[in-house]
């Protein structure tokens, strides 16, 4: 060896010790499979536990062990297989599931790494891969200041994101996997009989359900076309405030709601009484709700109690871009639709824990002052924090495109393997953002 072929050995990066991943319940999809093969073809060990029968489907063929007890027995079962197995790392979809919750807790007293997977903050085409968790319990940083430092780091280091859709995919295969998911788990209970499946409402429900929804699906779109034109042309000026999933982990677990009925009564209460009077308030449904919850009704209801029902509509679709790019406010609790709407350049409103929740991007000051005070997020700190938030805690891939799932599976097995899940510098301390109380301010 020459002494520049010794300084070149001396300067490359260690290769990562071998680690021992457990993935616990994934996304419904090939991906999680997919993955264990990924860590294995990098010289890792995957480990896999099913909890329920739709895990041990989704998982294939590959080996793996179940656990079919109660959900009381769980933590102990898990501490036993971890200290058996060497586990270094374990992964989770879905943070807030009480098996992971108790992987998370166990791992942090066992020094152990502990790894949240989901859908993007930046979608449709990102996955977020966190320590520890999401939303509320992010490590993200919440202080501009440490946001501009991770850019300006990453930006040094010749880093930038890819914000070009490239691997798209149809609603209805998102759509069609969570079902199976959720009926297998239903019809094919018994091979594990315990399982604490934590839903909001009974799988069978939920599908049965979209039948009415289904039903009314063509005067609901168009009476949300001739919302969204009238909106997209500036017919009137409007706030616009995106619904969430009463079902969502981002509404039960990550804010100060009991539910979702308790951020329509304050924001339509708030709009009543302090947005200007010509002012409108466009409220979209999310396109995936069940329509158990009758939200139009609910929110006309409230609209109606507090003299305002002329001035408040609710739609079922519509494009959401438009929608956006043409309001003067959007309100989200803590959706991804928040950050589509800084990024657009709208004034937002967060009112639960959310990882955009940031000063200069949101508006900090109390929901009543949004209507007339609000500010446009200041663009700089916006593309800061869209370059910090790609580097650190978002993959570029998919959970259900092919191409995007062997993109993701890749960066996700170097970032575990090497350390770098919230690096460079995106790992705050405890406690998380959770806020004691509705709308937070």
């Amino acid at each position: 060896m020459t002494p520049d072929d010794a300084t070149r050995a001396e300067a490359a990066p260690a290769a990562p010790a071998r680690r021992r991943v457990l993935l616990l319940q994934g996304p419904p999809s090939p991906f999680w499979r997919e993955l264990a093969g990924a860590f294995e073809a990098a010289g890792h060990e995957a480990l896999h536990v099913a909890v329920c029968t739709a895990d041990r489907v989704y998982w294939g063929r590959r080996p793996t062990a179940s656990y079919r007890g109660r959900f009381a027995g769980w933590r102990r079962w898990l501490e036993d297989f971890v200290a058996r197995r060497g586990v270094t790392d374990i992964l989770y979809y879905a943070d807030r599931n009480p098996y992971h919750v108790v992987a998370a807790e166990l791992a942090e007293e066992r020094g152990l790494r502990a790894h949240a997977l989901e859908f993007g903050y930046l979608r449709p085409d990102w996955l977020t891969l966190e320590r520890v968790g999401m939303g509320a319990y992010s490590r993200f940083p919440d202080d501009p200041d440490a946001i501009r430092a991770i850019a300006e780091r990453v930006r040094a280091e010749g880093f930038a994101p890819d914000l070009k859709t490239r691997h798209p995919h149809p609603f209805v295969q998102e759509a069609f996997n969570e079902v199976s998911f959720n009926l297998l788990n239903s019809l094919f209970f018994w091979p594990y009989p315990f399982y604490r499946m934590d839903r909001l409402y009974h799988p069978l429900l939920d599908f049965i359900s979209w039948l009415p929804r289904l039903a009314r699906r063509r005067r609901a779109e168009a009476h949300a076309r001739e919302v969204t034109r009238a909106c997209a042309a500036r017919a009137f000026e409007y706030d616009l405030f995106a619904l969430q999933l009463q079902s969502d982990y981002q509404i039960r677990d990550n804010c100060g709601y009991a539910g979702l009925e308790d951020a329509i009564e304050e924001v339509v209460a708030s709009f009543a009484r302090h947005a200007p009077p010509a002012r409108r308030l466009v409220v979209k449904q999310h396109p995936l709700d069940n329509g158990l919850e009758n939200w139009p009704a609910r929110v006309a209801r409230a609209a109606a109690a507090h003299g305002v029902a002329e001035r408040v509509t609710t739609i079922d679709g519509g494009d959401l871009n438009a929608l956006i790019e043409a309001a003067h406010g959007v309100i989200v609790v803590n959706s991804t639709v928040g950050l589509h709407a800084i990024r657009a350049g709208r004034p937002t409103a967060a009112l639960g824990a959310a990882v955009f929740d940031v000063k200069g991007l949101t508006h900090q000051g109390p929901l009543d002052a949004f209507w007339r005070e609000a500010a446009a997020p200041d663009r700089a700190l916006t593309r800061d924090f869209v370059l910090a938030l790609a580097a650190t805690i978002q993959v570029k891939g998919s959970f259900y495109q092919p191409a995007g799932r062997a993109r993701a599976q890749a960066e996700i097995v170097a970032r575990v393997a090497g350390g770098r899940v919230n690096e460079p510098g995106a790992f705050m301390p405890f406690p998380p953002r959770l806020r004691p109380a509705p709308g937070g301010r």
